[in-house]
C-alpha cells in the first residue's frame, strides 16, 4: 500500500513507520520542516497547507500528529496547542485526502486518525466501549473536536477509524518516566490507586494499525488491552517486573501541586475502557495482560 503518516517521529509513529516499511509498504512521512530525504513531504496544518498532489495515489493515512498532552504544565496557551496541534492537523489532511479521493472515486482509502480513551472522561468503575458517551472535562472536549476534524474525509466517502488510544507501554512515552523511579524504589500508587488504567503494549498499538489498515471497522476503536488495570495493579505489576517495592504512594494533592489541572484528568482519573470494536473485528493481541505488555515493554530499553 502506499500509507502518508503524520507525527512519524513520535513514539508510536516511529514504531509504525519502521514496521509497515518491514511489511513491504511505501510510506510518506508528512513534516512541518524542510524535508531531508525523498520519502519526507512538508507541510503546514497550522494554515491548512498540503499539496494536494501528496496524497494523489495514497491508500491510507495514518494521522498521529498532535503535541504532547502532558509534556507541559496546562497553561492556557498550552491547552489552546494541544487543541490547534491535532485539530488543524486533522482537518488539513482530511481535507486533503478528500480531494484526492474526488479526484480519483475508484481508489478505496482509509484514513486512520489518533483520539484518545480521554474522550470518555473519568469513568470511574464504569466499564466503557465505544459506545459510550463523551466526557465533561477537557480531554474529553479536546477528543470530540479531534475526531470531528474528519469530518471531510468522511463526507468524501472514505473509511474513517478514530483511534482512542490508551496508554501505550514501550521504549520512551510514561515508561520511560516511571521506570528509572520503580527501579530505585521509590514507586508507588499515585493518589487513592483505584483509577483505571487503559494500558496497551507498543507492539499492540502498532499491530492493531496496521491490522486497521484492511479491516473494516469505521468510527471509534479503542485502542487499548483486554484487561484494563487500576494504577494500584498497574504498579504492583511494574514492581513485579522490575523486583522492586512499590511502598510510596504519591498522594493526590501533591501531584495536583506539580501537575496542575493535567493531574486530574490525565493520572488520578481514568478510564475502564475495552476494545470491543477491535476484537469483533478479529485482532488478537500479542499482550493480553499488563503484566505480560510491561516484561516486553521493560526489555525494549
Amino acid at each position: 500500500m502506499q500509507i502518508a503518516v503524520t507525527g512519524s517521529s513520535g513514539l508510536v509513529g516511529t514504531e509504525l513507520v519502521r514496521t509497515l516499511r518491514a511489511d513491504g509498504h511505501d510510506v510518506r512521512r508528512l513534516v512541518r520542516r524542510t524535508p531531508r530525504t525523498a520519502d519526507e513531504h512538508r507541510w503546514d496544518p497550522s494554515h491548512g497547507q498540503l499539496d494536494d498532489g501528496v496524497l494523489a495515489d495514497v491508500d491510507a493515512v495514518v494521522n498521529l500528529a498532535g503535541v504532547g498532552i502532558g509534556d507541559k504544565r496546562w497553561t492556557d496557551d498550552y491547552k489552546r496547542e494541544v487543541v490547534t496541534s491535532r485539530v488543524d492537523s486533522t482537518r488539513t489532511v482530511s481535507s486533503a485526502f478528500a480531494q484526492a479521493a474526488a479526484a480519483d472515486p475508484s481508489r478505496p482509502r482509509v484514513l486512520l486518525s489518533a483520539s484518545a480513551v480521554g474522550y470518555y472522561g473519568d469513568g470511574g468503575d464504569k466499564v466503557l466501549d465505544e459506545t459510550s458517551p463523551a466526557g465533561g472535562d477537557f480531554l474529553a472536549d479536546v477528543c470530540v473536536q479531534w475526531e470531528a476534524a474528519t469530518e471531510p474525509a468522511e463526507q468524501a466517502g472514505i473509511r474513517v477509524a478514530h483511534l482512542r488510544t490508551g496508554l501505550v507501554l514501550g521504549k520512551g512515552g510514561m515508561m520511560a518516566k516511571l521506570k528509572p523511579l520503580f527501579a530505585l524504589g521509590v514507586g508507588g500508587k499515585l493518589g487513592s490507586g483505584d483509577q483505571w488504567w487503559p494500558w496497551i503494549s507498543l507492539r499492540d498499538e502498532v499491530d492493531a494499525i496496521r491490522f486497521l489498515l484492511t479491516a473494516e471497522a469505521a468510527g471509534p476503536v479503542n485502542l487499548s488491552g483486554p484487561e484494563p488495570v487500576t494504577n494500584a495493579a498497574f504498579t504492583a505489576a511494574l514492581g513485579r517486573v522490575l523486583s522492586r517495592p512499590t511502598l510510596i504512594p504519591v498522594p493526590g494533592f501533591a501531584l495536583s501541586l506539580v501537575l496542575g489541572e493535567f493531574a486530574q484528568a490525565g493520572v488520578l482519573g481514568g478510564q475502564r475502557a475495552l476494545p470491543r470494536v477491535l476484537m469483533d473485528a478479529g485482532y488478537t493481541f500479542t499482550h493480553g495482560d499488563v503484566e505480560s505488555a510491561l516484561r516486553w515493554a521493560v526489555a525494549q530499553s
